[in-house]
């Protein structure tokens, strides 16, 4: 639709079926609340960034060096959706509700969808997660309750992601946050040009533990039978 822009269909389910083939095609749920229908986005306008391409300011580099910060992956997801949902709803409001934070801690259970955190004192201050398919990776959200926390986060994943040789960051809409860490706007029609080559059988299942950081990990089982088994039981099921 051209108003709202960018909207595509209304209802389905978040399913770990439904939202696989959703972000395979360049599609993303978004919506306010769990007792109205599920909203799905393909906005015309993306924003993208290459792993290893982030804008690294000075502040950030002595952030990086003198933060006092670790930083971990996978290592506690729903507390990391947690944070996110709470950071917005003290401002804005979140769509992350009940029912979407079930939804993506069911394809983390899946070894689909990854977290990152950032500790200071073992207190959790920052973090992001998203959902990796093929060589690509589907941001969500992110959180800081120190400064920069957020950026640690990001940084750290576009590290990890550049030694695994991954090909592009969605952040699906831009924002001026976004856009001082480097992201860049994108036509859906290069992006989905870019999904279309985007290699499923890539994707790395299971947790991205932070032991294993210096070794590249066993891909694992093909997540193309993980596609097929998930949307099999909604073959006959329309969008919308």
């Amino acid at each position: 639709m051209e108003e709202p822009e960018g909207l595509l269909a209304a209802g389905g389910d978040l399913s770990p079926a439904w939202l696989i083939e959703a972000y395979a095609l360049g599609i993303f749920p978004w919506f306010e609340r769990d007792d109205e229908p599920i909203f799905w986005w393909s906005p015309v306008e993306r924003g993208v960034i290459e792993p290893g391409q982030m804008r690294v300011t000075r502040s950030l580099t002595k952030r990086l060096r003198n933060s006092g910060c670790s930083v971990t992956f996978d290592q506690c997801f729903s507390d990391v959706i947690s944070a996110c949902a709470a950071m917005r709803a003290q401002s804005v409001g979140t769509w992350i509700t009940p029912r979407m934070h079930n939804a993506y801690c069911e394809l983390h259970d899946s070894g689909l969808a990854h977290s990152v955190e950032v500790w200071r004192d073992g207190d959790l201050v920052g973090g992001l997660y998203g959902l990796s398919l093929g060589q690509m990776f589907f941001g969500e959200s992110m959180f800081s309750t120190i400064s920069d926390g957020s950026k640690l986060a990001f940084y750290h994943l576009n590290q990890r992601l550049l030694d695994w040789n991954f090909t592009l960051i969605d952040c699906q809409m831009m924002n001026p946050h976004l856009e001082s860490l480097g992201v860049q706007p994108m036509h859906r029609d290069e992006f989905l040009a870019l999904l279309a080559s985007n290699d499923l059988s890539k994707t790395r299942l299971g947790p991205w533990s932070d032991r294993g950081s210096d070794i590249r990990p066993d891909i694992g089982s093909d997540v193309g039978s993980t596609l097929n088994a998930c949307t099999e039981s909604k073959a006959q099921e329309p969008w919308g």
